[in-house]
């Protein structure tokens, strides 16, 4: 198991620390409930140094990318952030990313832990065609979220950046909490608003203690990755390995919106295909219209009992108080106030199709 750089910090916090992607990571410190309502109300901090980060350098980076992602990257300026899959050849996805424009040649590939390996060998694949320099920087970064609503009034002292100027899926490169060069990139999996700070590994444990220093009167907390993950599904975000994958393609997944066909890439003329000519599945949102929680893996039912469908992620939403969850049905149930049931042990549960996010705050 591998650790973080701040791992004896949250064993110090007596953390619930479990394993996850090959590292030891805090699943909660206080409970899952009190730490969600902290991240939509004030402002909570977790510590997401598992993930993986790849620089791609040189005068064919961005022809290696728009390759092999599904957005266009040719659309972003420098300071810009873009939400990205990289699509296999079969028709499934083999990641999601965030892809920064760094410099003018220089991205950085931020991917998720659970992939690092698989998703530098499939870049590399197609890298020998372009030539550029790859550099797997994982194990030398660390990140930190920053999330909810009063983080940039309870970060602004610890920068000389003007906090609030920074847009949604932008970033900049300055000074924060007396580290130089950090990225300060308004981006996250919470839909609180607030943001990501990427940093050297030995420069993190400094940076989390002046940020809990700057927040102790904003009500900060440090948060867990189980309510990181009720947090993204009450804004219908998705989860690899639980709502994407492998075997799902983007446009079944609802991610037409990131895949451009402007551009050839990997699989792109097949998937055009399906966009075109629709699909039989679709990943959809529900909320229970009865009490019940879904979960991972259970059936969708229509009325009559049949299977048209699987629950991919599930949960008792802490800010609506009711059963919420996403999940793949045959395209007739896939319309927005179509009735679907959820198989709950013996019980079909009733249950509506909505259109995530499920939270408005």
């Amino acid at each position: 198991m591998k650790n973080t750089a701040l791992t004896h910090i949250h064993e110090s916090l007596h953390a619930k620390l479990v394993p996850f992607a090959g590292y030891n990571m805090p699943v909660q410190y206080e409970g899952v409930n009190a730490e969600h309502e902290t991240v939509r109300k004030s402002v909570g901090v977790f510590d997401v140094s598992h993930m993986g980060e790849f620089l791609i350098e040189g005068e064919n980076a961005l022809s290696l990318i728009q390759k092999v992602t599904s957005n266009d990257a040719s659309k972003l300026k420098i300071g810009d952030a873009q939400y990205s899959c990289f699509p296999n050849d079969k028709g499934g996805i083999v990641d999601d990313l965030i892809c920064y424009r760094i410099k003018e040649n220089t991205y950085l590939l931020v991917v998720n832990a659970s992939n690092i390996e698989k998703d530098w060998n499939w870049i590399s694949k197609y890298n020998k065609d372009f030539g550029t320099t790859m550099r797997n920087l994982s194990e030398d970064y660390s990140l930190l979220a920053i999330q909810g609503p009063k983080a940039v009034e309870a970060m602004q002292s610890l920068t000389t950046e003007d906090l609030s100027a920074i847009k949604f899926y932008t970033f900049k490169i300055n000074n924060f909490a007396g580290i130089a060069n950090v990225i300060i990139s308004a981006t996250g999996y919470t839909g609180s608003g607030g943001f990501e700070i990427y940093c050297k590994n030995d420069e993190v444990e400094q940076i989390w203690n002046r940020v809990f220093e700057a927040g102790k009167d904003f009500g900060i907390k440090p948060i867990g990755l189980a309510a990181r993950d009720t947090l993204r599904l009450e804004m219908g975000y998705c989860l690899y390995g639980n709502d994407i994958n492998d075997e799902t393609s983007p446009i079944e997944a609802g991610l037409g919106w990131i895949t451009k066909f402007t551009k050839n890439f990997v699989n792109s003329d097949n998937l055009k295909k399906q966009k075109e000519e629709g699909v039989s599945k679709k990943l959809i949102g529900f909320e229970l219209t009865e009490r019940g929680v879904p979960r991972h893996d259970y059936d969708i039912v229509d009325a009559n009992g049949v299977k048209i469908g699987v629950v991919t992620s599930g949960t008792m939403s802490p800010s609506l108080k009711k059963g919420i969850g996403m999940g793949y049905v045959t395209k007739e149930f896939s319309k927005k106030g179509s009735e679907i049931f959820i198989q709950v042990r013996k019980k079909q549960i009733p249950a509506m199709v909505v259109r995530p996010p499920f939270y408005k705050g």
